[in-house]
Order: structure tokens, then sequence, then C-alpha cells
């Protein structure tokens, strides 16, 4: 199957509450950073989106850039003061999903643009994208991070599936599986916890998927995590 980039950044998945969920970020998190919202008679303008649409539904290039802000998520500075930088790397890379396309990230030239935008909009140090060590563009530790739990297409350029754990090289987050809910092969890794919880063992679970015993376990693993951060930001 052949997939453009546009069939791919512009697929609707997620409500912004399942973003909440698959990220770990508290309830109502999403919605700002795509949406942006409203305190105290003031507009927040979107971090994410153009302008705000009041639209429910969330892209697949909308979760991965709102992957990536999940990482500054603890930098104690507001994410609304990323969206100058935002607006200007739109124009050198995609015009409406920047941040899901690989040339910022795994390109020198990309680094440098990038830097460029940093050092223009003068962008909290907290919330870079690149640093400079010994002389040399690097990706500061949150975008280091990201990239590690990305995969680009070697046709599109862009995000075509997430790790959810960077760690967790079985367990991803593709698009086209599974309505974009995370997965070990094509099934559910919430699927396997819950045969977990119901008495199965590990054996006839790999039975009934025919999965590998370490595509199980990692599907476990990985459910326990996400269990103890919903827990956390409940």
């Amino acid at each position: 199957m052949s997939v453009t980039v546009a069939d791919l950044l512009e697929r609707r998945l997620y409500g912004v509450a399942q973003v909440d969920r698959l990220l770990g970020l508290s309830p109502g998190t999403a919605r700002r950073w795509i949406d942006g919202y409203r305190r105290g008679g003031r507009s927040y303008p979107p971090v994410v989106r153009i302008e705000p649409t009041g639209e429910e539904l969330v892209t697949w290039g909308e979760f991965v850039e709102t992957r990536l802000l999940a990482e500054y998520r603890d930098s104690g500075v507001p994410l609304v003061k990323m969206r100058p930088a935002i607006d200007r790397l739109r124009e050198q890379f995609h015009p409406r999903y920047p941040l899901a396309h690989s040339r910022p990230f795994v390109n020198a030239q990309g680094r440098e643009l990038v830097l460029r935008v940093q050092n223009d909009v003068g962008l909290d140090r907290e919330l870079r994208l690149v640093v400079v060590r010994n002389d040399q563009i690097v990706l500061a530790d949150a975008a280091e991070q990201f990239v590690q739990s990305a995969e680009f297409g070697a046709k599109t350029k862009v995000v075509e599936r997430l790790r959810p754990v960077a760690n967790i090289h079985d367990v991803v987050i593709d698009p086209f599986r599974q309505f974009g809910e995370p997965v070990v092969r094509s099934v559910r890794t919430e699927v396997i916890a819950e045969h977990v919880r119901t008495g199965e063992t590990i054996d006839a679970i790999m039975e009934l998927y025919e999965l590998d015993r370490s595509l199980v376990e990692s599907a476990v693993r990985y459910e326990l995590i996400r269990g103890a951060v919903q827990e956390r930001v409940a």
C-alpha cells in the first residue's frame, strides 16, 4: 500500500481525551496544546494547530507533535511560548506539521535552521529542540527522547509509527493498525492486559494470538507503566 504524506498526517484518529490517555497527560492538556484555550478572560493560541478550530478529532500529525510536546511537560515554562518558533518552522519544514518531519531532527542542515529560528525568536532554553555542545548542534534531551520513540518513513520522511515508551520496542502506535491504539504486531496491548487480569496465562495468550512470549510480556510491561502514569495524572 502506497501512502502519501497527506494521507498519513491528515488521518483523523483520536478524540482529544484519548490523546491525554495515550500520552499520559493530565485531563484537558491535549485540548489546550492542540486547540488553545481561554483563561481569566484571555485567549491563548494553540501550540499545535495554526488556529483554533473547535475540532474534537485529532489527526496523526497533531498526535505526533503532541507526543513531542509531552517530553517538555515538566520544563517549568508554559508550552505556549514554543508557538513563535513553531510558526517559523512551518515555513521551513511543513506548513502544518513541521515537528512531524524528520528534517529538524536527523538532518544537519535542518538542525541549523532550527537553531537559527530558536535564536531569532528567543525561545526559552528549557523548550529548545536543539542545543550546541562541544561546537556541535545536537538534539536537546527532550527532542532526543522523542526521536528515539519515532520511526520516520524512508519515503515520506515523516513519523509513520511511534513507540509510546521508547525502550519497549515491540509496542507501537501505528495509524493504520487498530485505529492508532498501542499494539504488539496487530493486537492491542489493552486486550492482552485484560486477558492477564482475568487469569489467563502467558502461554494461553501466546497461543490465542499467535504471538511470541517476548511480545506478550512487552504488552503487559507497557500496560503496567501506562496504568501507573494514569494514576499519577488522574
